[in-house]
């Protein structure tokens, strides 16, 4: 089979041209809807390659008093398209008079992502609360696909969790559960997730506005993960016994 070698343009000094890997978020990112509210969830890992280029990255992009964007993708695009997409609810809030609704905001990031689908690498969680729908968790994707959901994960680290997510949903949920819930789970994903790390950022967001809480690795209530010891991997006829002297 014939393929075609990934070329690497060459570093041009004089010029001050020195090529680099796109700086990407991948991650995790949790939501989950309670009564009343949705709560959301991120690891704050940005990472070039094999490079961290930040621990301490923020994904929770707030649009609005009540409405909030997680971020997944390329750093640069998804940067880009929340600050677009800020601009355009500024505007029609200030013609129409009134606070756009969660689903209109979800619009207008489905009209962006639809139609550069081809040239961005972004994927987002929009969150929020509005008067007409209370608490509101949409999944847009890669091409744009919206979906409405109760529970949600997205990013690198979301295969690890999502079997997780799926058995502690139930209705009726409480805004305490919830947050629970999605600490727990953005800490099972950056336990596995090479690409996830750093700390955990919480934000709840309901009809008081929007909050926002950090848990460092150092510090108390940080989720923790105690997995189970691997067997020793030593031949038997070697002695594995640590030595004493």
């Amino acid at each position: 089979m014939d393929t075609m070698r990934k070329d690497m343009r060459e570093a041009i000094p004089a010029l001050g041209f020195y090529p680099h890997e796109n700086i990407s978020t991948g991650t995790t990112l949790i939501s989950m809807e309670f009564d009343g509210g949705v709560v959301v969830g991120t690891d704050s890992r940005t990472s070039s390659g094999s490079f961290i280029s930040s621990r301490a990255t923020n994904k929770i992009t707030p649009l609005t008093d009540n409405i909030v964007v997680c971020r997944s993708g390329s750093a640069a695009d998804t940067q880009a398209i929340a600050d677009i997409v800020k601009y355009h609810t500024e505007a029609h809030t200030v013609v129409e008079n009134k606070p756009l609704t969660v689903y209109r905001i979800t619009q207008i990031f489905r009209r962006f992502l639809y139609e550069y689908r081809d040239s961005l690498s972004a994927s987002v969680l929009v969150a929020g609360w509005d008067k007409e729908n209370g608490g509101q968790l949409y999944a847009i994707p890669l091409g744009g696909f919206v979906t409405r959901q109760r529970s949600t994960a997205s990013g690198s680290g979301s295969t690890f969790v999502q079997g997780f997510l799926d058995s502690k949903w139930k209705p009726n949920l409480t805004r305490d559960e919830c947050k629970e819930i999605v600490k727990m789970a953005v800490g099972l994903a950056v336990f596995r997730d090479g690409s996830s790390g750093g700390v955990v950022r919480l934000s709840v967001i309901d009809a008081k506005g929007t909050t926002l809480e950090l848990f460092r690795p150092d510090k108390p209530n940080f989720p923790t993960v105690k997995a189970p010891l691997p067997h020793l991997s030593l031949p038997p006829h070697i002695d594995q016994e640590p030595d004493e002297n």
